[in-house]
């Protein structure tokens, strides 16, 4: 199985910090970095814009990242976010077998 480290932005520190907390408590990412507050220029709707933005470093595998995705744009504010997953080549071997641990589904438990 592959591991990605996944990219996105958000508007602010509280949602940052409720999209990290949604995703590693769904098991579809391992860990979320959340970074110090960025600027951001871009081109949106024909227009220069500017903003101020807290990036997220998501970890994660392939085999999740679908559904990683998905949690990302139903929770995320913003109408187009920005999600960039680039694949990850090399690695502390024990780091990338607990993302892969971190993110598989948790088994269903009988009583």
């Amino acid at each position: 199985m592959d591991t990605l480290l996944v990219l996105t932005n958000t508007p602010d520190l509280t949602t940052a910090k409720d999209l990290a907390r949604t995703l590693v408590e769904r098991r579809l990412a391992a860990c979320v970095n959340i970074l110090p507050n960025v600027q951001s220029i871009y081109r949106w709707q024909g227009e220069i814009e500017s903003a101020d933005e807290i990036p997220l470093l998501i970890k994660t595998t392939t085999e999740r990242y679908p559904a990683l995705e998905a949690a990302i744009r139903e929770t995320h504010p913003y109408a187009v976010p920005e999600i960039i997953a680039l694949p990850i080549s090399k690695g502390l071997p024990a780091y990338l077998r607990w993302v892969i641990e971190s993110t598989e589904p948790e088994a269903p438990h009988f009583a």
